[in-house]
């Protein structure tokens, strides 16, 4: 970082160091110094994207939207249906919005209404066509015909126009369509309801006529095959001569009560199996020491199956017991042990001796449980013995039975299969029929599966484009995209702007903020001075300075005006130096040309001049000697011909009869010579002959950056200012230029912040951009602002 070691204490005194000037804005000072800066570019892009706001509003063709809202579901009421309403599938609502949303319906309606020349669907709406449309017919010498927009445009922009969707979980579905005119959005978004309703009775029709159709084709058939079935029963009876009781064969009802008994007792037996086998999986899977749940759950048997009463079948009788009581008793003897074994363990411990007897007898409880359990399992395999021994006897009596009745029954097999199939056919001939009459009395009358509950009637408002939402756009867009663009020009700006951006980044007191002047008041102001103050008679001395350049002579023509002030700001700067007694010699360079710092070198030497102090301005930019342009135009001499010897100083130095003013011009140097020139013996010699002839020695130097000429003078002075031009300069190339010239930073009494707006000034300075108001300069008769 650049440091220099001739700062001036009193730029950087402790007390501004912790002042509030070094602290900084804060963000609110950020937010406003940004708008002062930057409020014209937001407005003004403000105002364009409104205008644009505005344009689109008018150029945008309005849209109103109608909504229709109908409910879905079957309407009409029960006792005209049919059918059962449980046999009735549920209606599918996402598929009946897909059904309106389809391109059948919007095909249909684009038929029916015309759409296809509707202004809205061809884009001839829009002025902006229009106005295309014009421009092509004065461009094209024959008429041209539009191209008519295709099917698939129609569709789309159609469906882009429309939306069906559901109102919440209800079985309501609202339909919109939005058009230029309202009356045309509300028309169409009926007439889509009318061509959904009109295809869904359409394919209803047609579904009930196919079925229909079908039914009574079946019924056709099955009546046909019912009556021949019954014909062949009657036939065959009547061929074998059989006769029947109650409507059965008299031998079929001894087989009948066989079979009974037989599946009686084969559901005995396998009743008494089944609890065999499970008194014998809990013997096997019991002990005495086993817990009691593992034997316990002979309690899930019920009293009849523990004492074995199954409702046997006719001629069996099983013996009765009063096991479940017992084990009930054991049970809850057991249980009540354990609850006592429980309460002595936690209050005696696990070894006490009443705890180990209640153990003992819960040990022989769940033997006696165990002894009841294999008595039962005995009773259980005598019972299943039995019950196995009278199934055998019902079966061979069946077998019998049936081997009997099969030669004589040969003919009943073929009359039943028959009578089967003709009660068959029957069946499903009524079935049939029930569902023929059905879709009869359903085609004659149709039911409706949705039905209108607000109609669509032409909108009063618009609903696009919203005015307010676009200006609102507009607005905040503008505001956004100016205060994007604001920002950009801040990030873009690397220049110097007020005076703490010139300390914080160069670690140097800025001496003075230097106003710009206008080049025509000043022009006039200086004129007017230098009449006031020729000689009469015009009788001017020889090598006199030239005030045709009015802005070096603005401190003194105009001694009350802020130029003036800033440029005596420059020089109590300088005079109140610390090290001031050694320091005769300023020089005044810049970063780039153009900066002013030749302006400010005979600003200064002026108004040092008019305090009486001998005072002379050295133009040592020998290769752009603009200051000697200005001042001393006809020059004939400069400092090049002192250092040669072919002149004097007393010969060439020129003078200002008013304040006294001496000027060494600078012409003459070779291009490519002039740092050796201002760094040998005989410059030094002639700068120490300035030093003892005058009071201050001002010189005019080159800038740094583009010459060394600068650097190779240093040594001969004995401080410098630095100018840097407001708002252009930026801050990179100061920094770059004094650092490639240390030897000129060591030296720098301060910066000189030229060419400054003051209005623009105070919009960077913050919270202190009053102290560059001009009201308060005006009171004390400063009375040029800039």
């Amino acid at each position: 970082m650049l440091h220099n070691p001739n700062t001036s204490t009193l730029a950087y005194s402790p007390q501004q160091d912790h002042g509030w000037e070094r602290n900084g804005p804060g963000p609110f000072n950020l937010a406003l110094g940004f708008l002062r800066r930057r409020y014209l570019v937001i407005a003004i892009t403000t105002v364009l994207s409104l205008a644009a706001s505005f344009v689109l509003l008018k150029i945008a063709p309005p849209s109103y939207t109608a909504d229709v809202k109908i409910i879905l579901g079957n309407m009409k009421a029960p006792v005209v249906q049919p059918q059962s309403s449980s046999d009735e599938t549920p209606l599918d609502m996402e598929s009946q919005i897909e059904i309106l949303k389809s391109k059948t319906i919007a095909s249909s309606v684009i038929s029916r209404l015309s759409l296809a020349d509707d202004p809205d669907f061809n884009g001839k709406a829009s002025p902006l066509h229009n106005a295309l449309e014009a421009v092509r017919r004065l461009v094209s010498a024959a008429p041209t015909e539009s191209d008519a927009p295709s099917t698939d445009d129609l569709l789309e922009e159609f469906q882009r126009r429309m939306q069906a969707y559901r109102i919440g979980t209800s079985a309501v579905v609202a339909v919109e369509f939005s058009a230029s005119d309202a009356k045309r959005a509300a028309m169409i978004a009926n007439a889509i309801v009318k061509e959904y309703f009109d295809q869904q009775l359409k394919a209803d029709t047609n579904e009930h006529r196919t079925v229909t159709a079908w039914l009574h084709e079946r019924l056709q058939d099955l009546g046909n095959d019912a009556t021949a079935a019954e014909r062949a029963v009657n036939d065959l009876k009547s061929r074998h001569n059989i006769i029947s009781a109650d409507g059965k064969f008299m031998d079929q009802q001894q087989v009948t009560e066989l079979t009974n008994r037989l599946v009686a007792a084969r559901t005995h037996t396998a009743s008494l199996m089944t609890r065999l086998n499970r008194f014998d999986e809990m013997l096997v899977q019991s002990n005495v020491d086993a817990p009691l749940e593992s034997i316990g759950t002979v309690s899930d048997f019920s009293p009849a199956e523990l004492s074995g009463n199954l409702n046997p079948p006719d001629g069996l009788s099983l013996s009765n017991s009063n096991s479940t009581q017992i084990i009930n008793s054991l049970r809850q003897q057991y249980l009540e042990n354990a609850k006592r074994e429980y309460e002595y363990s936690a209050k005696y411990g696990n070894d006490h001796l009443a705890v180990i007897n209640i153990r003992a007898t819960m040990k022989s409880i769940r033997q006696a449980i165990l002894d009841e359990v294999r008595r039962l399992a005995d009773v259980a395999r005598h019972d299943y013995a039995e019950a196995k021994q009278q199934q055998q006897e019902v079966e061979k009596q069946l077998a019998q039975a049936v081997a009997q009745s099969h030669d004589t029954r040969a003919a009943e097999v073929s009359i039943r299969e028959l009578e089967t199939s003709a009660k068959g056919y029957r069946a499903l001939y009524d079935g049939f029929l029930q569902r023929y009459m059905g879709s009869v009395q359903q085609d004659s009358f149709p039911i409706a599966k949705a039905r209108v509950i607000s109609p669509a009637t032409p909108p009063k408002k618009k609903t696009k484009p919203k005015s307010i939402l676009l200006m609102a756009v507009g607005l905040f867009g503008g505001l956004a995209l100016g205060g994007g663009l604001g920002l950009l020009a801040e990030m873009r700006d690397r220049s110097f702007r007020t005076t703490s951006q010139v300390e914080d980044r160069l670690r140097l007191p800025c001496l003075s903020v230097v106003p710009l002047l206008k080049e025509g008041e000043v022009t006039r102001v200086t004129r007017e001075a230098a009449r006031a103050t020729a000689k009469p008679g015009g009788d001017c001395p020889q090598r006199t300075l030239s005030r045709s350049a009015g802005t070096c002579w603005a401190a003194t023509a105009m001694p009350s005006s802020r130029f003036a002030e800033s440029i005596r700001s420059l020089k109590v700067a300088i005079d109140q130096d610390p090290s001031r007694t050694s320091r005769k010699v300023f020089g005044l360079t810049s970063a780039l040309p153009n900066e002013g710092k030749s302006m400010i070198a005979a600003s200064l030497a002026q108004l040092i001049a008019n305090t009486g102090k001998r005072v002379i301005v050295v133009d040592c930019d020998l290769r752009n000697p603009s200051l000697s342009a200005a001042l001393a135009p006809e020059a004939g001499g400069s400092i090049i011909d002192i250092l040669t010897g072919v002149r004097s100083l007393q010969d060439t130095v020129w003078t200002d009869p008013v304040s006294g003013l001496h000027f060494l011009p600078g012409k003459g140097a070779a291009q490519s010579d002039t740092s050796d020139v201002l760094s040998n013996d005989r410059t030094r010699k002639l700068f120490e002959q300035l030093r003892e002839a005058y009071d201050y020695v001002i010189v005019d130097l080159p800038p740094l950056a583009p010459v060394v000429d600068a650097r190779a003078i240093s040594a001969l002075l004995d401080s410098f200012v630095l100018v840097v031009e407001w708002g252009r300069t930026t801050a990179e190339v100061v920094e770059h230029a004094l650092n490639t010239a240390p030897n000129v930073y060591d030296a720098l009494l301060g910066v000189v912040l030229n060419k400054t707006d003051m209005k623009a000034l105070k919009r960077y300075a913050y919270h202190f951009g009053d102290y560059y108001n001009h009201e308060y300069y005006a009171r004390y008769g400063s009375v040029m602002a800039e």
